[in-house]
């Protein structure tokens, strides 16, 4: 069984850093590809960051382009978890940010097969 738990989430002032974890159990063999998303309240879900994992054989990293430079994703195969530091955390960055993985690579789509439950971010002004 599938299983992607994330932490690190909580509340922070602007200008502060988190970063969050998501430890992954049960993954099939295909599964190349994990990424980060966050959901706001009253928005849509977007994608944050993503990266082809270390057993792919190509450790790619995607970022929407509007937080690249402040969100680093990154990934400790031998833990089998998957890291986002965030940093000069603006307040439009709360929500509750979910960890994802996929089927195949990462290559050019945000489409993922498997989700946590999420972790609340807070930052405050």
């Amino acid at each position: 069984q599938v299983q992607l738990v994330e932490s690190g989430g909580g509340s922070v002032q602007a200008g502060g850093s988190l970063r969050l974890s998501c430890a992954s159990s049960g993954l099939a063999s295909g599964v190349f590809c994990m990424g980060w998303f966050r959901q706001a309240p009253g928005k849509e879900r977007e994608g944050v960051a993503r990266m082809n994992l270390q057993a792919s054989g190509d450790s790619t990293t995607y970022y929407n382009d509007s937080l690249k430079g402040r969100f680093t994703i990154s990934q400790d195969h031998a833990r089998n978890t998957l890291f986002l530091q965030m940093d000069s955390l603006e307040p439009e960055d709360s929500a509750v940010y979910y960890c994802a993985a996929r089927i195949g690579t990462c290559f050019t789509t945000w489409v993922m097969d498997y989700w946590g439950k999420g972790t609340l971010v807070t930052i405050s002004s």
